[in-house]
């Protein structure tokens, strides 16, 4: 396996990113014209599909999101510890998630520097991953 670094770190599924969102619009777009289309009898059933398929939009976007919140609090952790035990003070709270788990791609080499850095220039989720020089994956993220 290649090595992780900030052009092929963020991760793709086509059949979730690419195919089931293809599907959803193709579904929206046919329920909704159905439900224009529809003679007055069927205008019951045709509101039913528009509804349906918003709510299979909305459990897509939270059956996504919890899992990722689940493991940012994780990474939050991690880091927290990580922080600690390089340099035996607390983690400073003024940094935000994003920067977060973005630093957790940093070495111990350079991860205090960094956040250091992080925390005085304010500086973005994807600055902080195109200043890191020694690149530590994360393979696991969901």
């Amino acid at each position: 396996m290649n090595g992780q670094n900030f052009s092929n770190h963020k991760k793709y599924v086509k059949g979730f990113h690419g195919l089931l969102f293809v599907l959803f619009l193709l579904l929206l777009g046919g329920s909704v014209s159905y439900l224009f289309h529809a003679p007055e009898e069927q205008l019951y059933p045709a509101t039913l599909m528009v509804l349906v398929v918003v709510t299979l939009h909305v459990m897509a976007w939270y059956i996504r999101i919890f899992p990722l919140r689940a493991q940012d609090r994780a990474i939050r952790a991690e880091e927290r510890l990580r922080y600690y035990m390089l340099t035996k003070k607390e983690y400073p709270q003024s940094l935000r998630m994003s920067q977060i788990i973005a630093l957790r791609f940093a070495s111990d080499e350079e991860f205090v520097a960094l956040l250091d850095r992080a925390v005085k220039e304010q500086l973005s989720a994807n600055e902080i991953k195109m200043a890191i020089t020694n690149w530590k994956g994360d393979y696991y993220r969901v």
